[in-house]
């Protein structure tokens, strides 16, 4: 499994080193893909990834990435066309599909463009590592540690594998290599302090890389399905 989830990893590694140097245009439709695979697995375990639901999310999902700077009008559009659907099909779908629609649009779409938001801000290219530096490396950190030493269950319920030694190494992993990023940037801007200043952001951005983790695990147990997808072998879907 490790080698499988290796493997998968360079590949990725590759693919976003790849969307990230060239930034712009290129960033922007693979991370808009990206949200429409990770929008479509969402929407897949609810039964609406080909319903007009569904197809509501996806038109919500490509148009936001266009126009970005709008984002609250956006919502507030998406929500009334949901609802919409929601009343003039009536009874087609109950309350709780149209909360996984709204939900699968902000949880997915709108969550992951911050790496093309980011990407295109001045500097964004060392900056948008950062992204990874927290959520890669705490996640291959606490994997390693937890796989050597691990002894104590974090969520035995939600996610039997973590374990407590896993959940510090990867925060600690994570501090580390941000460490290596703070020598990084500040090799192309000197900031003061940008050694520690990263190594905090690394740590503490850990935390959320764990509760996005978990959050997706209880998703998968409240619906009785092992992975949302098999399009990255050795991890599962978006």
């Amino acid at each position: 499994m490790f080698k499988q989830r290796a493997i998968s990893a360079v590949i990725l590694v590759i693919i976003a080193a790849i969307t990230l140097y060239f930034g712009g245009a290129l960033t922007c439709l693979v991370m808009c893909a990206v949200s429409l695979i990770g929008v479509m697995e969402l929407l897949r375990i609810y039964g609406l990834n080909k319903k007009g639901l569904g197809y509501a999310a996806y038109g919500a999902t490509v148009l936001y990435f266009d126009l970005h700077q709008f984002i609250l009008p956006l919502i507030a559009v998406y929500m009334l066309v949901i609802l919409a659907i929601y009343v003039l099909t009536y009874p087609n779908y109950k309350d709780k599909e149209i909360m996984a629609a709204f939900f699968a649009f902000v949880y997915v779409g709108v969550m992951l463009s911050y790496v093309y938001l980011i990407r295109d801000m001045k500097h964004g290219l060392i900056l948008v590592l950062l992204i990874f530096v927290s959520s890669w490396g705490n996640d291959t950190c606490a994997y390693l540690v937890g796989r050597a030493i691990g002894k104590h269950k974090m969520s035995p319920i939600l996610s039997p594998k973590k374990s407590i030694e896993g959940l510090i190494g990867g925060i600690v992993g994570a501090g580390i290599l941000g460490v290596v990023f703070g020598l990084i940037y500040n090799h192309f801007m000197q900031v003061a302090h940008s050694v520690w200043i990263f190594a905090l952001i690394g740590a503490v951005c850990a935390l959320p890389a764990v509760i996005g983790d978990l959050a997706a695990s209880a998703i998968k147990r409240n619906n009785d399905i092992k992975d949302y997808g098999k399009l990255i072998p050795g991890h599962g879907g978006i």
